[in-house]
């Protein structure tokens, strides 16, 4: 969890990157920017905000870490943080460099050191990269002698960072504790601020081994088990609400008492350890066995994670639990399925 309360801007540097392969240029500002104590709380504002998930990742490079031109320039500024400036202007060549997808805007990248930011307890400094790549127009209405006047003038809206990324001074061996967020790109232009120029990969924590368990449960129960196993579409339902009750109901996770109680069955959890070990694979991480459960992350697939039954375009059915109140069937005369419901109530 981030703390911003007492968080302190202490230095910033802005200069504007535009997009390569349109040759649009990069504008490196002379120094730092000096600002008012007002201006120091909308910037915080505006550069913090977004910030409140527990998802950190590290950076992170295949070869060598200290290939990561990111990790190079933050222990730089971390070792000393009088020479923000001059790696300001190494990351925004960087930033430049990467900005060749068509779709990339160009825009201000600011370069801030923040002090006093508490992560997962720890009071740490930071290092804060952000782009602002939208503009809108704001009215100014201000009286005068007898009237009003109206003028307008395209800015910044401060409730909206476009990309931004905090490096906390922690953790440097294996590529510092970093948060990320990107709200304005979509599809392939989006992967320039994540895997082009931070070159980030998520970090080994709670919050990615509940992401990772919950994802590996349901591309079981959905892709592998009606393969194996005679299961259909309400037996699915029921067996990925188990799984999500049972993150739901405990703090902690243990894969043999998870799989004992949601699969049951002994083939079945043979199959699931069997697919445990491809999914590991095939996508290089590794589930551990028991692990602190990650009230965020269950919160965020949850949102995903609707055990829903779609018929046709004409019905939606939601599946919360109980798979003996929902019968399967054929109808020989319409030549249709059909599913049956039984209940008590309706509301």
């Amino acid at each position: 969890m981030i703390i911003k309360d007492e968080a302190s801007l202490e230095r910033l540097v802005i200069h504007k990157t535009g997009n390569k392969s349109r040759e649009e240029g990069i504008k490196i500002s002379k120094a730092p920017v000096h600002f008012s104590g007002a201006i120091n709380d909308l910037l915080i504002r505006y550069f913090l905000s977004p910030f409140g998930k527990n998802e950190y990742f590290n950076l992170h490079h295949d070869a060598d870490l200290n290939l990561n031109e990111v990790y190079h320039f933050a222990c730089a500024i971390f070792d000393d943080p009088g020479s923000l400036y001059l790696n300001s202007v190494n990351l925004a060549n960087h930033l430049y460099e990467n900005s060749v997808h068509p779709k990339v805007k160009a825009g201000e990248f600011y370069v801030a050191y923040l002090k006093n930011l508490i992560v997962d307890g720890e009071e740490v400094d930071a290092i804060g990269l952000f782009k602002s790549e939208s503009r809108e127009t704001f009215l100014k209405v201000f009286p005068t002698s007898d009237n009003f006047s109206i003028e307008h003038e395209d800015g910044i809206n401060i409730n909206k960072l476009d990309k931004g990324c905090l490096i906390f001074n922690t953790e440097r061996e294996i590529g510092f504790v970093v948060a990320t967020v990107d709200n304005l790109s979509k599809g392939g232009e989006a992967q320039y601020w994540i895997d082009s120029f931070l070159k980030l990969k998520q970090r080994n924590d709670e919050y990615f081994q509940t992401s990772q368990t919950l994802n590996l449960c349901k591309e079981f129960v959905t892709n592998k088990l009606p393969e194996v196993f005679e299961i259909d579409r309400p037996g699915q339902a029921e067996l990925l609400n188990k799984s999500m009750k049972f993150f739901r109901e405990n703090d902690s996770f243990v894969m043999e008492e998870f799989v004992s109680e949601v699969f049951a069955e002994p083939e079945m959890i043979e199959t699931f350890n069997e697919y445990k070990r491809d999914f590991e694979l095939e996508r290089e991480v590794k589930i551990n066995d028991d692990f602190d459960i990650s009230g965020q992350a269950v919160k965020r697939l949850s949102k995903v994670y609707k055990s829903i039954i779609k018929l046709d375009k004409n019905f939606h059915i939601y599946v919360h639990g109980n798979r003996d109140n929902i019968e399967k069937g054929f109808d020989d005369e319409r030549g249709m399925a059909y599913y049956r419901l039984f209940y008590k109530e309706e509301s």
